[in-house]
C-alpha cells in the first residue's frame, strides 16, 4: 500500500556552508518534524573545511562525519528527506539560509 503522504525532497547547491547555521537549522528541524523525517543523508560542504561533510540520520537520531577531501570535485551540497508532510519550499529556504 502507498502512502501518498510520503515524499521526498531533494536539495542539490553549490557553495559552503556555515557549520553553526547548519547545526542550528538541522536541530529545530529535527525537533520540530524529527517524526516525519524518516531518513535524510547527504553530502555538504562546510567553509573552510577541506574535506567532504557526509550525514545520515532516521527520525531524530543524526550521525555525521568527515569524509575524503573534496581535491578537484566542485564543492556542493546534495541531500534528501525522505517522509511525511515535507515542506519542498521550507526545506530549500531554510538549507539555503545557511550558507556561509
Amino acid at each position: 500500500e502507498h502512502d501518498e503522504e510520503v515524499t521526498s525532497v531533494g536539495i542539490t547547491i553549490p557553495g559552503d556552508l556555515d557549520s553553526k547555521k547548519f547545526n542550528n537549522w538541522l536541530s529545530q528541524l529535527l525537533q520540530e518534524k524529527g517524526t516525519d523525517i524518516f531518513r535524510m543523508k547527504g553530502i555538504i560542504s562546510i567553509k573552510n573545511n577541506p574535506d567532504r561533510f557526509v550525514f545520515q540520520g532516521v527520525h531524530m537520531l543524526f550521525d555525521g562525519r568527515p569524509d575524503r577531501p573534496w581535491g578537484e570535485e566542485p564543492r556542493r551540497n546534495s541531500l534528501i528527506f525522505i517522509g511525511r508532510n515535507l515542506d519542498r519550499d521550507a526545506l530549500n529556504e531554510g538549507f539555503r539560509r545557511c550558507l556561509a
